[in-house]
C-alpha cells in the first residue's frame, strides 16, 4: 500500500514537472533570462509529508468525535431533566391516593325446623330461611393517613342489604321539619341507615405520630366484624351478635409505642347511636400487644351510661387471643363480659366465650370450625333467660380467584325453647341450618 502510494505521487510530481518545464520552456523563449529548474525530489518529499500529515489529522477526529445520532434514536434517547407529571385531575384530585373497594354478598339458607315466618331465630345478617338473601353490598372509599401520602385521611363505607339494616335499627328517628309553623312533624326513620362508617383521619406529629379519628366507626370488640369476606366463618356467632356493639360515633386516637404494643382511647356517644339518648359519654381503650408473627392479645374495655340517666353505666370487656403455629394453622379465642345498671336497684349481665380453628392448604381451600357458648343471664340480650350453645363447620373454596364460596353447617342450642318449628305456632331447644354464601370482592389496589 504504502509503495504504490509513493509511485503514484512520483508520477503525480514528474507529471507537475513536465508541465513546469514546458512552462519553463515557454517563459524562456520569451524570457532572455532562464531559470533554474526545481529539485524534483525535494518536493516530492515535501508532498509526502503533508499527505501524511493531513491522514494523522483524519484518523485522529474520527476516534475524538462520536458520529451523530440518527434522528430516530434520538427521538427515544431520555432528556437530562425528565418533564414533570401532570397534576391530577378530575375525581383523583379531588380525593387524593383514595383506594376503592367493595364487594357483594348473597346467600341461600336452610333451617331444618322450616319455620313458618322464614326466618332463622337468633341469628344476624344470614336470616333467611328456604330462601335467597342479599346480605350486603359495600362500596368503600379509602385514604390512609401517613407522613408521604399525607397526614389528613378519610374513610367511607356504605352499605346495603339486610346486615345494613340490622346494624343500623337501633338509630332514632331524625325529625325533618321540627318546628316548622304550618306543617307537620314527620321523622325518618335511621337517618344514616346506609352509612357503616364515615370519619376524618389525622395523624398528628406527636412522638412517632398519634392518629385521631371523628365520626362513625365500628366497635373495635369483638373477634368478628361486619364483613363476612373477613370473616373465618360466613355466619356471625353468639358473642357478635349479643354480647358487643356494632359501631360507635365519636373519636378514637391511636399510638404505636413500637411495632408490637399499640393502645387506643376512644371517647364515643355510647352504643349502637349516631344521636346520643343522654349527655353522657361511653370511654374505652384497646390495648394490642403482638410480641411476634406467631401470637396477638388484644384487650378492649368500654365502660359509660347507655340509659337515659347517666348515673347508671354499662361496662364491657372483651379479650381477643390469636395463635398461629404455621402457615396453614390459625387458632383464635375470644371471651366477653358486660354488665349494666338499668336503675332502681335493676342490674343486668351476661357473659360468653368462643373458640376458632382455621386450616388451609392452600390458597383455593380453606376449612373453619366455631364454638360458642354464651349466658344471658337477666335475658338483657336475647330477651330470655337462657344458655345458649352452637356449632359451625365451615368448607371455603376459591373460584376464579374471585369469588369467596362457603357452605356451612351450624347447629344452634338453648336450655329453653326458643326457636320456632313448622307451621304449628311451636318452638324447639335447638335449630340445625345450611347456608351457601357467596362473596364477591374488588379494590382499585389490586389493578395497580
Amino acid at each position: 500500500m504504502k509503495r504504490a502510494f509513493r509511485w503514484r505521487v512520483v508520477i503525480f510530481a514528474m507529471s507537475l514537472g513536465i508541465v513546469s518545464g514546458s512552462a519553463s520552456q515557454v517563459l524562456a523563449q520569451s524570457d532572455p533570462a532562464p531559470q533554474a529548474a526545481p529539485d524534483l525530489a525535494g518536493r516530492i518529499d515535501s508532498l509526502e509529508k503533508q499527505l501524511a500529515d493531513l491522514k494523522s489529522q483524519l484518523e485522529a477526529q474520527k476516534t475524538t468525535t462520536p458520529a451523530p445520532a440518527p434522528a430516530a434514536a434520538a427521538a427515544v434517547l431520555p432528556s437530562a431533566t425528565p418533564a414533570a407529571a401532570p397534576a391530577p385531575t378530575g375525581l383523583a384530585g379531588l380525593l387524593g391516593p383514595t383506594t376503592l373497594s367493595g364487594f357483594v354478598d348473597v346467600y341461600y339458607g336452610y333451617n331444618s325446623n322450616q319455620p313458618a315466618s322464614h326466618t332463622t331465630a337468633l341469628r344476624n345478617f344470614d336470616i333467611n330461611s328456604g330462601q335467597f338473601g342479599l346480605n350486603m353490598i359495600e362500596l368503600v372509599a379509602d385514604k390512609p393517613v401517613s407522613t408521604d401520602t399525607g397526614r389528613l385521611g378519610y374513610h367511607v363505607a356504605l352499605g346495603f342489604g339486610q346486615a345494613m339494616n340490622l346494624v343500623n335499627a337501633t338509630e332514632p328517628s331524625a325529625p325533618l321539619t321540627p318546628g316548622t309553623p304550618g306543617l307537620p312533624i314527620t321523622t325518618e326513620t335511621n337517618f344514616d341507615q346506609y352509612l357503616k362508617e364515615g370519619y376524618l383521619e389525622y395523624l398528628a406529629p406527636i412522638g412517632k405520630g398519634l392518629q385521631l379519628n371523628v365520626g362513625k366507626f365500628v366497635t373495635p370488640a369483638g373477634a368478628e366484624v361486619i364483613e363476612s369476606k373477613d370473616n373465618w366463618n360466613y355466619s356471625r356467632g353468639l358473642l357478635f351478635s349479643w354480647a358487643i356493639p356494632y359501631f360507635h360515633f365519636g373519636m378514637s386516637g391511636k399510638y404505636a409505642f413500637n411495632s408490637k404494643f399499640a393502645l387506643t382511647g376512644y371517647l364515643v356517644n355510647g352504643w349502637n347511636n349516631s344521636v346520643d339518648n343522654n349527655t353522657g359519654k361511653t370511654t374505652g381503650f384497646t390495648a394490642a400487644w403482638t410480641p411476634s408473627s406467631k401470637f396477638s392479645f388484644i384487650q378492649n374495655y368500654l365502660v359509660g351510661p347507655e340509659g337515659a340517666l347517666n348515673g347508671n353505666f354499662r361496662h364491657l370487656s372483651d379479650t381477643i387471643v390469636t395463635f398461629t403455629p404455621t402457615s396453614k394453622l390459625s387458632l383464635m379465642a375470644n371471651y366477653d363480659y358486660g354488665h349494666d345498671d338499668l336503675g332502681g336497684g335493676t342490674k343486668v349481665w351476661w357473659t360468653g366465650i368462643a373458640g376458632y380453628i382455621k386450616y388451609a392448604p392452600n390458597d383455593k381451600w380453606a376449612f373453619a370450625t366455631r364454638g360458642e357458648w354464651f349466658k344471658d343471664h337477666d335475658g338483657f340480650s336475647t330477651g330470655t333467660i337462657q344458655n345458649l350453645g352452637e356449632v359451625t363447620l365451615t368448607l371455603q373454596r376459591m373460584l376464579a380467584n374471585k369469588i369467596i364460596s362457603r357452605l356451612e353447617y351450624r347447629y344452634d342450642t338453648s336450655d329453653q325453647n326458643i326457636f320456632p318449628y313448622h307451621t304449628t305456632g311451636g318452638f324447639r331447644g335447638s335449630q340445625n341450618t345450611v347456608t351457601l354464601g357467596l362473596i364477591y370482592a374488588f379494590s382499585s389496589a389490586d389493578a395497580k
